[in-house]
């Protein structure tokens, strides 16, 4: 990956989680930030299953489903519920990453980053006063070269190193970032807008109209080497021009094995969806969007595609927990039955 030298990032991310038509309901306090009340928050401490506003799903290297939920970081092995965290006290989690060396991370609102090297139980706590300069993470992700960033934090395996403007860079509120297949960085700033940087120059990303894409939540890129993002709707670019795909909101976006794209987001006076845009008619004008599940309140959040090519989701609010969508029966784990 090509690096500034001497490039510095600050990670800061704060409360506010809106996006510019759907905004996820604010986090003023513990209650809030999770959507659920103070007793609920208890139930779902002590719940063999994930219970609270679930943000991301990931998958580890064993097909085991890795679920960052608020209160817990939840292991499942397709039969049972693991809470991996049960020992750490009221903490505030929104992502989770085994790495390639199957090292596991973890992403905290507000207390730091927790790390669990590989075969081992226990997890290092690093903190902003331990010299890591991240006092909360939203988003964890993996670079080609192994780095891994927090938003605009990065451990190179040895230390970590924050970002600034002080260095030239366009932002002090990273929240997110894609390496794409040409080794050029792609970020989503809290509130702010979307850069692109190609290894010499930061470059601000305007629609057709000359409006900068703001408040971004989520970048891909698909197999085609077409870029995806959510910004006051779904768009793409492929390499020479921004299309507006759809009017939905895209907090979450993935592409599946055939390549159908799937989003998580608000709908314009509807609340959130799960939505599935069908690969054969993505570059129509209007493409085929089959609504897979919606929620008057709360949000759909995190996606994954598991390697049996089940689709999991979180989400935040009454609906507070994942699911699993395989194709034709929806799972509520909460009822431990599916919903056709």
């Amino acid at each position: 990956m090509k690096y500034i030298s001497g490039l510095l990032f600050i990670f800061i991310f704060y409360a506010s989680c809106g996006q510019n038509q759907t905004s996820v309901p604010k986090q003023n306090n513990r209650s809030h930030r999770s959507g659920l009340s103070e007793s609920q928050l208890k139930e779902a401490a002590a719940s063999k299953i994930p219970m609270s506003m679930v943000r991301n799903v990931r998958q580890a290297k064993n097909g085991d489903i890795l679920i960052a939920s608020y209160v817990g970081v939840y292991r499942y092995d397709g039969t049972s519920f693991t809470n991996m965290t049960s020992t750490i006290e009221w903490p505030t989690f929104w992502d989770v990453l085994e790495d390639r060396k199957g090292n596991l991370w973890l992403a905290s609102q507000d207390s730091g980053v927790y790390f669990q090297p590989a075969g081992q139980t226990s997890f290092k706590h690093f903190k902003a006063k331990d010299g890591t300069g991240i006092s909360s993470a939203l988003h964890i992700y993996e670079d080609r070269a192994g780095n891994i960033w927090f938003g605009a934090s990065r451990y190179d395996g040895k230390s970590f190193r924050t970002f600034t403007t002080k260095d030239g860079f366009p932002s002090n509120n990273i929240r997110l970032l894609l390496e794409d297949k040409t080794g050029k960085l792609w970020f989503g700033a809290q509130g702010e807008n979307m850069f692109v940087y190609d290894g010499k120059t930061f470059t601000v990303l305007k629609n057709e109209d000359g409006k900068a894409f703001n408040n971004v939540w989520s970048i891909i890129e698909d197999k085609k080497g077409s870029i995806w993002f959510g910004a006051n709707g779904l768009w793409r670019y492929d390499g020479r021009t921004f299309t507006k795909v759809s009017q939905r909101d895209a907090y979450a976006i993935i592409e599946d094995k055939k390549g159908n794209i799937w989003t998580t987001g608000g709908v314009t006076g509807q609340g959130w969806a799960l939505s599935r845009y069908d690969a054969e008619t993505l570059y129509n004008e209007n493409p085929t969007v089959t609504e897979i599940m919606s929620i008057k309140e709360g949000a759909l959040l995190g996606l994954l595609e598991a390697k049996d090519g089940s689709i999991w989701f979180g989400a935040m609010g009454p609906e507070s927990q994942v699911y699993r969508y395989d194709g034709k029966t929806l799972t509520d784990f909460k009822n431990e039955e599916g919903r056709e």
